[in-house]
């Protein structure tokens, strides 16, 4: 008997978030791409939104735009969802009651990250808010969390009762990433120097990536800046050595930018030991990037083999060598282990979650 998988696209017409935007998109591609026999997929987008992908059943527009579809779903008000099977590739779900066992009902969210609780500082007040009560709702009403990884899911036992309803499903690069034919006019508009690494992570945890580039003397750039962070960036890294001008701080930038920044990188160095979906060392590896992260939960569980995991500590002589004669074993590495991940491997694991509800 076939059915019908609803996949919340709630950020079609506005995007909050643009990892995630991508993810819900490449996420409903390979759910289209997979589909067991006689299933079908339909999009649930807020007012105003159109999802264009090739092969959708159907498409469910709501009644209310995007940010009030945010406020009245985290109050339990979810006019014109209907019922069935949900899939919601982020935590704006419809999460009300339903009855699963009779009228085959399910509901399933998506956390990418545990910034909300690990790092409340690091977002706003505003959205740490709302994800904690989007999460409360989840832990009353969900059939079942998703989490792309097995630390993370051991983690958010922590924050809500979900007992056995936590799911692991990972993510994967973006569909199509790749380096662009004009990766070079990208690169000097961007003001990027001839020789440097890439280094991800927030403040207090970038020091550390900082302080490694000065010891393997080549420059940093840092991607996913928050806006204004430039002028504490630039000083931190001069107090450990790296001088302002060797240490080149962007914001969010477009996924053929970030292709062409990783591609050119001598080594990319992940500093953050949070728990959150990786998505930038997702795309280095894809691009055969030596990389190096410091050792966490999430980072042993996704990078594996595929880098160099070390203390922060370490990260410094860990640097120096993979700019050095180590670099070509960590291309190999990282490429190999990139083939692990599959946005179609992913949707796969989402029809057999709702299959085994």
């Amino acid at each position: 008997m076939g059915a019908q998988l609803r996949v919340v696209l709630d950020q079609i017409t506005q995007v909050i978030d643009t990892d995630q935007a991508g993810a819900a998109l490449d996420l409903t591609a390979g759910l289209l791409a997979t589909a067991p026999s006689g299933c079908t997929v339909e999009a649930i987008v807020p007012a105003g939104g159109v999802a264009d992908l090739v092969g959708l059943a159907g498409t469910r527009t709501l009644p209310l735009g995007r940010r009030e579809l945010a406020g009245s779903w985290q109050l339990g008000i979810v006019p014109g969802v209907g019922r069935g099977l949900i899939h919601a590739p982020s935590l704006m779900a419809p999460l009300v009651k339903h009855d699963r066992l009779h009228d085959d009902d399910q509901v399933a969210v998506t956390v990418w990250d545990l910034r909300a609780w690990e790092a409340p500082e690091l977002i706003s007040k505003g959205a740490v808010a709302w994800q904690r009560g989007m999460l409360r709702r989840a832990a009353r009403h969900a059939d079942a969390v998703v989490v792309p990884s097995h630390s993370m899911a051991e983690r958010i036992g922590s924050f809500a009762k979900l007992g056995d309803r936590v799911r692991v499903i990972s993510g994967a690069a973006p569909d199509g990433f790749a380096v662009s034919l004009d990766a070079v006019e990208r690169r000097v508009a961007l003001s990027l120097p001839e020789r440097y690494v890439v280094l991800t992570g927030a403040a207090e945890s970038l020091e550390a990536g900082f302080r490694a580039a000065a010891a393997a003397d080549i420059d940093a750039v840092v991607l996913d800046a928050a806006d204004g962070a430039e002028p504490r960036l630039a000083e931190i890294a001069s107090a450990v050595g790296l001088p302002e001008r060797r240490a080149h701080v962007r914001g969010t930038l477009p996924a053929e930018d970030r292709a062409a920044v990783l591609a050119d990188a001598s080594a990319f160095v992940a500093t953050s030991a949070l728990s959150a979906w990786p998505w930038r060392a997702m795309e280095a590896m894809s691009l055969g990037v030596p990389l190096i992260a410091v050792d966490s939960g999430v980072h042993r569980d996704v990078i594996a083999e595929g880098g160099s995991l070390v203390s922060r500590d370490e990260l410094s002589d860990a640097l120096t060598d993979a700019v050095g004669g180590g670099a070509a074993r960590l291309r190999v590495l990282a490429g190999d282990r990139a083939r692990a991940f599959s946005w179609a491997s992913s949707a796969e694991r989402v029809w057999a979650l709702h299959a085994d509800l």
